[in-house]
C-alpha cells in the first residue's frame, strides 16, 4: 500500500488549495479514505473521509464542514480535498489514510499513511 499526497502550500486567509492523494497497492475502489492534519504541537486529527462505492456517504470534522469536500476518482485511484475559505488554524501537514473502519458517524484510521503535504495560511 503506497499513498502519495501532494497540492499543499503557503496560501492568504480566504483562499483554497486542492489536495491529492495517489493511492496504489490495493484496490482503491473498494475501501474507504480520508484526510488527517496535525499541527505543530497538536495531536493528529480526521479532517474528512468517504466511503466506497456507489452513493458514497461522508464524515466531516465540524470545524471544516462547509469549507472542505471529500471526493475521490476511483479510475485515477485517486482521493482529493478541496479546501476553502481558509484560516490559519487550517495550517497543518495533511495526510490521507485508508481507514480500517469506516461508518458516516465513526472513522478508525488503518496502518498506511502518505508522507504528508504541508498547508500553511497565512498573510
Amino acid at each position: 500500500v503506497q499513498l502519495v499526497e501532494s497540492g499543499g502550500g503557503l496560501v492568504q486567509p480566504g483562499g483554497s488549495l486542492r489536495l491529492s492523494c495517489a493511492a496504489s497497492g490495493f484496490t482503491f475502489s473498494r475501501y474507504a479514505v480520508s484526510w488527517y492534519r496535525q499541527a505543530p504541537g497538536k495531536e493528529r486529527e480526521l479532517v474528512a473521509a468517504m466511503s466506497s462505492g456507489v452513493g458514497s456517504t461522508t464524515h466531516y470534522a465540524e470545524v471544516v464542514k462547509g469549507r472542505f469536500t471529500i471526493s475521490r476518482d476511483n479510475a485515477k485511484n485517486t482521493v482529493y480535498l478541496q479546501m476553502n475559505s481558509l484560516k490559519p488554524e487550517d495550517t497543518a501537514v495533511y495526510y490521507c489514510n485508508r481507514p480500517k473502519f469506516y461508518t458516516a458517524a465513526v472513522v478508525i484510521p488503518g496502518d498506511y499513511w502518505g508522507q504528508g503535504t504541508q498547508v500553511t495560511v497565512s498573510s
